[in-house]
């Protein structure tokens, strides 16, 4: 959960044409860095798999040597991989705090909402976060999930630039009445990974990592988590050390998140590139553009819409 005391944004993110004037929503895909796939190592590939099937409504698109890749008809989003022999993760060290689906509408959230509650899923928490509208819960192997709809970006954006966000209770009965009357019928073809929120050890070190080395704006602070903004959205990355105070990289041959996939915009792969070398990071080229890995272990794939460009 978010704190609901409210940070400042040291540095203001930029206006940008990702903001379009239909209906004052964001969009996401002109963003210059959004969220591609999230990979998680999970002990009950089975049970997991079924679990984001059925209660998150993923659609399977590929299995492969105890790999199952889920999402939309037009877009992978989740990777499951599954070994029997990992240990359970441990909710104290660096990695996933959540994985947040964005759903393309308020109506949609109201129609899966009602779909979890019919199905008697346990819930973790509802929050009104002025920039969206949020439910929590946890796979069966404690990977957290956050599903949201976004506001409009004049309810969350003041004329400087600063992002509003805080957390109240939502309203859930008011929420369940936009849609009253229609029927989920799985996770909508619009509906993406808007934002993955990150356990890890420091603050100012992450900060060092995904804005300095990435590029990503700091949108929002609160105490003790860092919100990380690309083309003026509230965050398509947060990081926070409630749970993971000092954790240092994350031990070896644990289910929890294994990697995630970046997208940028043609030319920033070479950006981030030239940055990462500088500050002595280890780059690896990949089929999908390159590789890293953050302060506590956390693999991450950079990935340009246009050509690869590291070997450049």
């Amino acid at each position: 959960m978010i704190s609901s005391r409210r940070g400042r944004n040291p540095r203001p993110a930029p206006r940008s044409d990702a903001m379009t004037d239909e209906n004052d929503f964001f969009d996401m895909a002109a963003a210059p860095m959004r969220i591609g796939i999230v990979r998680l190592k999970v002990r009950d590939l089975e049970a997991v798999s079924s679990f984001y099937r059925c209660i998150l409504g993923l659609t399977p698109i590929a299995e492969e040597n105890h790999c199952v890749t889920l999402g939309t008809r037009e877009n992978p989003l989740l990777e499951l991989e599954g070994d029997i022999a990992l240990r359970p993760r441990d909710p104290h060290e660096a990695g996933l705090f959540h994985t947040a689906f964005l759903m393309p509408s308020r109506a949609d959230l109201s129609r899966w909402l009602t779909h979890v509650i019919e199905a008697g899923v346990p819930l973790q928490g509802a929050s009104d976060h002025i920039v969206s509208e949020a439910i929590y819960l946890a796979d069966p192997e404690g990977n957290g999930i956050e599903v949201y709809a976004d506001r409009p970006i004049s309810r969350w954006r003041d004329p400087d630039g600063s992002v509003r966000m805080s957390t109240k209770p939502l309203d859930i009965p008011e929420l369940l009445k936009v849609a009253e009357g229609s029927k989920w019928a799985g996770f909508p073809e619009g509906g993406i990974i808007g934002h993955v929120h990150l356990q890890v050890g420091n603050t100012a070190a992450a900060d060092r990592f995904y804005r300095d080395i990435l590029g990503f704006d700091i949108t929002t602070r609160y105490p003790g988590a860092s919100f990380y903004g690309s083309g003026g959205y509230h965050h398509q990355l947060a990081a926070n050390i409630w749970n993971s105070r000092g954790a240092g990289r994350r031990s070896p041959g644990m289910a929890g998140l294994d990697k995630l996939e970046i997208i940028v915009r043609d030319g920033l792969q070479v950006e981030i590139a030239a940055r990462a070398r500088s500050a002595g990071l280890e780059l690896t080229s990949t089929a999908e553009g390159m590789s890293l890995t953050d302060p506590w272990g956390t693999a991450l794939t950079i990935r340009s819409e246009g050509p690869r460009l590291l070997d450049r």
